[in-house]
């Protein structure tokens, strides 16, 4: 099981001829309203590949709140879990015609405290994966201590967000595994390949570094190493790509796949979100599966790296 404690949004949606800076004044040539947010959308890309997916998110019983559990539901994915006392958050996203993004959003009430709530629940369950994005740190490490002293639960970490080195390290510490962007390991702990490679052993944990269409590398806790290519594909919409790849990286290591190969049938589902508009553009298990069929060539070296909690 997956549990997946991160934003819940409604995101509107502008599509731009390109992204404004400075003072700029673009107009969009479409307004849309759907639902996003990091873990609720690797929720569903993790629901869509087969995993057991639960979301733990804050959210409230309004209207807007019903609507976005409904179409998590939809998606296969347990609402059960969500914290209903507070309120879904709302994100501005700014998309050109090439896919290229950006985002606006605010901080959300998932506290310490309530994920503290799902991982203690979950440990009670006997464990499982709880996916927690950048901005929860430091404070999730408390949290989790307090809920989870045996140690049943196994943190996933997407650094997305998180812009403090030291929250970071405490971030990956915890961590059984963790997602980053090259751009942001680069920008926390200064550029190359081998600054991953560190990180990932002095902190025992397995750390994919992402770059788009430049592809994936692992880094190991052993001084393990693999990597991969993007898949190329039509893009539309690059939204949601970053957290499909982490939900499908989930469901790999949920079913018992070892991190590489995980992380190969992750870069095929990413780059199949970004043919579709909105950040829920996951795809399904038989998709994914033809593009790695499509793709034979990509395939990762062999890891010893253990993937189950």
């Amino acid at each position: 099981m997956i549990l997946f404690c991160g934003y819940a949004n409604v995101d509107v949606v502008a599509r731009v001829p390109a992204l404004p800076t400075g003072g700029d004044r673009v107009h969009a040539t479409a307004i849309d309203h759907r639902h996003g947010g990091m873990g609720a959308n690797a929720a569903v890309a993790a629901a869509r590949m087969g995993a057991h997916a639960a979301f733990g998110g804050a959210v409230g019983t309004g209207p807007a709140d019903r609507e976005f559990l409904a179409a998590l539901a939809a998606g296969g994915v347990d609402t059960a879990w969500c914290h209903t006392d507070a309120a879904v958050a709302t994100a501005i996203v700014l998309v050109t015609p090439d896919g290229e993004r950006a985002v606006i959003s605010r901080d959300d009430d998932l506290d310490a405290a309530r994920i503290a709530t799902g991982a203690r629940r979950l440990a009670a369950r006997g464990g499982g994966w709880l996916y927690l994005d950048g901005y929860r740190w430091p404070g999730a490490a408390r949290a989790l201590a307090d809920a989870d002293p045996e140690g049943r639960v196994s943190p996933f970490v997407d650094l997305d967000g998180c812009a403090d080195p030291e929250a970071a390290r405490t971030a990956l510490t915890c961590a059984r595994h963790a997602v980053a962007g090259r751009a942001q390991l680069d920008a926390l702990f200064g550029p190359g390949e081998d600054t991953a490679d560190a990180l990932a052993v002095r902190h025992g944990t397995v750390l994919i570094t992402t770059d788009g269409a430049n592809g994936w590398r692992l880094s190991g806790p052993g001084g393990e190493t693999a990597r991969g290519p993007a898949f190329p594909v039509d893009a539309v919409d690059a939204t949601g790509a970053g957290d499909c790849f982490c939900g499908a990286y989930l469901a790999g290591l949920d079913a018992g796949l070892a991190p590489a190969t995980a992380a190969r049938r992750a870069a095929a589902a990413a780059a199949l979100s970004c043919t579709v508009p909105g950040a829920r553009g996951a795809p399904g298990r038989r998709a994914v599966e033809a593009l790695l069929s499509a793709h034979p060539d990509t395939a990762p070296p062999t890891t010893p790296i253990r993937s189950t909690p």
